[in-house]
């Protein structure tokens, strides 16, 4: 396969404010999964009302996450797409108000990423073997410093990002055999770790 370009954007703060909430990244993922829809389709599909889909859209609108798509509107109806496949923000260094906006859009993230799982396990029993094998549920626990964990983290996103640009777009038709696969990564120190610890001092 082709490299090909990924069209990205990385997020500023007023970005994040925008998508912690979880309506408005269903919304955006299935316009870059599925590609361009409706507010009354995207309404329907998530269970929401036309009016407040169209709200969600307007402001995913409002920072250039998406579009509409004129040449599939009409008088009756607006027709929109996702302008990225992928959107980038790096919280590490902030502070303040703008460290909260972060973890804010980190909640509404973990929200979606839960669902999206809970609905693909529900779907497993309907999966052919093959796709069964492709799929997984797993966690790896390894003793890391800073350092070691950054580096090993920046390797496997960027083993994920070179398959991306092996690999047709998102939100067009797609060959027979080959089916969006959604890879969650989260990178973090094990919560009970500090429990430990602490129980073991003094």
């Amino acid at each position: 396969m082709t490299q090909r370009d990924i069209p990205q954007l990385n997020a500023s703060i007023g970005t994040l404010k925008a998508l912690a909430h979880p309506d408005r990244l269903n919304i955006l993922g299935n316009l870059r999964v599925s590609g361009p829809s409706t507010a009354s389709l995207l309404a329907r599909r998530f269970g929401l009302n036309s009016g407040a889909t169209s709200y969600h859209l307007r402001q995913l609108e409002k920072y250039g996450l998406v579009e509409e798509a004129p040449e599939l509107g009409n008088r009756r109806e607006r027709w929109w797409h996702a302008l990225h496949e992928t959107t980038f923000y790096e919280t590490a260094d902030l502070d303040g108000d703008a460290l909260e906006a972060g973890i804010a859009f980190n909640q509404a993230v973990l929200a979606t990423h839960m669902h999206m799982m809970q609905r693909a396990q529900e779907a497993y029993r309907g999966l052919d073997t093959a796709w069964r094998k492709a799929s997984t549920n797993s966690d790896v626990i390894i003793p890391l410093n800073a350092a070691a964990a950054e580096t090993l983290t920046n390797r496997i996103m960027g083993l994920l990002m070179e398959a991306k640009a092996a690999s047709p777009p998102t939100g067009v038709p797609l060959p027979a055999d080959t089916r969006p696969v959604a890879y969650v990564l989260y990178a973090f120190p094990h919560p009970d770790a500090e429990a430990e610890v602490g129980a073991d001092e003094p």
